[in-house]
């Protein structure tokens, strides 16, 4: 069991999930922040997602970069820079918003990628 959790959950390097950890606690600072201004309080639930969503986010961007990747391939395209930002900002929404449903499709490949590792290396 542990080796499942540590090929999967732990296949991320972690410069690369702490970093998106960040932006994923900065969206659900966003959301809490804006459920703060309501004259109820956050659902349990409302909460509940918030966290799976933060928790999960590092695996959903893994999943859209490398979809983003297959799809591009080795192309490189020029654009605003204000374009370019916002649509990265866009994506991020998206992954964060959908992390519960994007980052399941990730962590298979993670835990076979590195099951094939391990293999290689004996």
């Amino acid at each position: 069991m542990h080796s499942v959790l540590r090929k999967t959950f732990g296949g991320l390097s972690q410069a690369y999930f702490l970093r998106e950890l960040f932006f994923g606690l900065i969206m659900a600072a966003f959301v809490c922040g804006m459920a703060s201004f309501s004259t109820t309080s956050l659902p349990l639930s409302m909460g509940l997602f918030v966290i799976a969503n933060t928790v999960l986010y590092p695996y959903a961007r893994f999943v859209a970069e490398c979809v983003a990747g297959f799809l591009m391939g080795e192309n490189r395209f020029f654009a605003n820079a204000s374009l370019a930002i916002g649509v990265k900002i866009m994506t991020m929404i998206l992954c964060w918003a959908g992390a519960v449903v994007i980052a399941p499709l990730g962590l298979p490949y993670l835990y076979f990628h590195h099951s094939k590792t391990d293999q290689q290396e004996v």
